[in-house]
């Protein structure tokens, strides 16, 4: 009972959006696995989505990834990644504003539904969590971040280390490389060309978004403050869930 209890204490202490994504990124690759929901059905296919309406697609691209031996490992990775870098989002500088969280989400996946429509992609669960990882790097960009075997670098570079490894372990790297650049595309219009170049704000939460999710009372609103000079409250929390790992655990400078 005391088990039960402390797991559901964890859970309900995800931020709200991590809670719900977290939620889906478990519940759609088990019934796939199960065989409860056929994995065709949870594609991104243009021709389904545009002309026959199946518009659940583009959601389930981004929550449904195929668990097998070959692929349960990396999957495990990318569940370790989404809870840990978007909570430290949401409850770091997206602090009691949930709908600008959600909002970033969305703009994200807009892009990359785009992305993956022009090259045939068919699931975008990777580039959504990378762009999220990246903006988290951004932000943090000067935090001690450690990797496999003890390896210790700026947070900034951590995206481009896991596109490398990737790319050495399974011959991949294409889907980290697409999440850097929307996640690039979102902090770069959201942040640097209005703060640092002077710009108009070329993107923004719109306001019937926090009708539904309002901003929580001490939360900040708005991004009135440049994101360099922010960092999540809890940056030492490894995110992992009691995982036991040291994937792009974050450390202050001065520890």
């Amino acid at each position: 009972m005391a088990a039960e209890n402390d797991i559901g204490d964890w859970f309900r202490g995800i931020p709200i959006i991590t809670r719900y994504w977290f939620s889906l990124s478990i519940i759609f690759p088990l019934l796939g696995r199960i065989g409860l929901i056929n994995a065709y059905y949870m594609l991104l296919d243009f021709g389904l989505v545009i002309y026959n309406f199946q518009i659940w697609r583009l959601l389930t691209c981004f929550v449904y990834y195929p668990i097998s031996p070959q692929t349960g490992f990396h999957y495990l990775i990318n569940l370790y990644f989404l809870y840990s870098y978007s909570t430290r989002l949401e409850s770091g500088l997206f602090d009691g504003r949930p709908a600008d969280f959600l909002f970033m989400l969305l703009f994200n996946g807009l892009v990359l539904i785009i992305i993956g429509f022009a090259a045939t992609l068919r699931l975008l669960m990777d580039p959504l969590v990378l762009s999220v990882l990246y903006v988290w790097c951004q932000v943090n960009k000067e935090t001690i971040v450690q990797f496999w075997f003890g390896m210790q670098f700026k947070a900034m570079y951590l995206p481009w280390v896991l596109a490398i490894f990737n790319m050495i372990i399974q011959g991949g790297g294409v889907m980290e490389l697409i999440g850097i650049f929307v996640g690039h595309v979102y902090f770069f219009l959201m942040f640097k060309y209005p703060q640092d170049f002077g710009g108009a704000r070329l993107i923004s939460t719109p306001s019937f978004f926090y009708k539904y999710l309002p901003n929580r009372q001490g939360g900040v609103s708005g991004f009135g403050i440049a994101p360099s000079s922010r960092r999540p409250r809890d940056d030492g929390n490894d995110g992992g869930g009691g995982w036991g790992r040291n994937w792009g655990r974050g450390r202050r400078l001065d520890e």
